[in-house]
């Protein structure tokens, strides 16, 4: 068995004298979903507090889903790539924890499923979970980004037809499910939760012993082994060129896991690049202030393009898939995105400089950072995309309104009943 993947343990038994609790199972994988997810657990608990109902959770995750309060049956958070033989490794542990806990979901009543993002394994999930009980409820929260890509010439979805309701995070996701016939719910971006907890630009700098001139450059290369071998490379030499170029400029590495800390910092030492790396723990701690403190970061393609969108801090994303992975995405499954950022993808227009495949290069990382670094104008014009949008991320509480509407669908729901805010747009 994996060193990630944990023994599953039987359900808490529940106190006799007490209603049977309600279960619900929640899945995903990798690191931003165990963030997004162990938000949801955070408003489900408080939610169903507030309806005096009874609730127990099951998770598979990670450690955050955990410290929120769910009873962790696997940690995924490690288990996953993109591209196919990049995934390969993953295969063998991925079946044999969905070997796992298709053998656990037969031994336990669920009365309601949530599944997030994490497409192929939570696809596999749905529908089995689907055969083998019709009736039962499964929400799918922060749906995969079906409606912004396409393979080949298809728009179908494989979600509707096992997910009782979606519900949506960014506007045209929710109208791509419901033109396609899903019960759709609108219910906004969990990131906007965090707009009103940023800390003040001049205190995150005080924190971090910042100098009222110099500037702080993030660079965010991966929560991925293979974003380690493909994207840190260009990005690490593209902030060198940077620092030479000014040399006051602060480099700060928030590692996005703790493995990678030790071949983060071999490469930055055999760079020369003046850089402090952050272990995990540090990174989760000082996120919020590194965040708020910056000038411009590096970065991978992924949640964390928003999350620097609402913090205000300009950025260069990249992304690189092997070169036979990226041949078969091409030219065999005809794979096509307008944007690979979320900010790109959710405006529709290329506000944040993208960078992919041969386009990712050390010189091409420098030039576009050059430019947010120094250019008023250029700041100016990311700062004002991202007023915009954020106006497309709907209002804060999206945690809330997806915890109201997943409770809403349980069985034996006897506390009030809260409708949510939003709806498909």
């Amino acid at each position: 068995m994996p060193p990630d993947v944990v023994a599953l343990s039987p359900p808490p038994v529940a106190d006799p004298l007490s209603a049977p609790p309600l279960r619900l199972l929640i899945s995903t994988g990798e690191i931003s979903g165990d963030l997004q997810g162990s938000w949801l657990i955070k408003a489900l608990r408080a939610e169903a507090a507030a309806r005096n109902l009874s609730l127990c959770i099951h998770a598979i995750g990670g450690t955050m889903m955990e410290q929120a309060g769910a009873h962790l049956l696997a940690n995924t958070t490690s288990l996953s790539a993109i591209g196919l033989w990049e995934a390969l490794p993953f295969v063998a542990p991925t079946l044999r924890l969905q070997a796992r806990v298709n053998a656990w979901i037969r031994t336990v009543r669920l009365d309601g499923v949530v599944l997030i993002d994490y497409m192929g394994p939570n696809v596999n999930l749905g529908r089995k979970l689907r055969r083998m009980n019709p009736s039962l409820p499964i929400s799918y929260y922060i749906a995969p980004q079906e409606w912004a890509f396409r393979l080949g010439e298809g728009g179908a979805t494989r979600l509707i037809g096992f997910s009782s309701q979606i519900l949506a995070v960014f506007p045209e996701e929710a109208r791509f499910y419901k033109a396609r016939g899903a019960a759709v719910h609108w219910v906004g971006h969990p990131l906007m939760d965090m707009v009103g907890q940023v800390p003040r630009r001049a205190a995150a700098r005080t924190r971090l012993r910042l100098g009222e001139d110099s500037k702080l450059l993030l660079l965010l290369p991966a929560s991925r082994s293979q974003e380690m071998r493909y994207l840190l490379p260009p990005l690490l030499e593209g902030a060198a060129r940077l620092q030479r170029r000014h040399p006051t400029l602060q480099v700060i590495i928030p590692a996005g896991r703790q493995a990678f800390v030790p071949a983060i910092r071999r490469q930055v030492r055999n760079l020369g690049l003046m850089a402090t790396v952050l272990d995990a723990r540090e990174t989760r701690q000082r996120k919020a202030e590194l965040f708020a403190a910056a000038d411009l970061a590096l970065t991978k393609s992924g949640t964390v393009n928003l999350e620097l969108a609402l913090h205000g801090v300009p950025q260069v994303v990249g992304y690189r898939l092997s070169r036979p992975t990226a041949w078969v995405a091409n030219h065999v499954l005809k794979f096509q995105v307008p944007f690979i950022s979320p900010v790109n993808l959710v405006l529709d227009e290329p506000l944040v400089p993208e960078l992919l495949q041969s386009g990712l290069t050390p010189a091409a990382i420098a030039h576009h950072g050059e430019a947010l670094l120094t250019s008023d104008t250029a700041r100016q014009q990311v700062l004002a995309g991202y007023g915009r949008l954020r106006s497309k991320l709907g209002a804060p509480g999206a945690a809330r309104r997806a915890a109201q509407t997943i409770l809403d669908a349980l069985p034996l729901n006897q506390g009030p009943t809260s409708t949510p805010s939003s709806s498909a747009p």
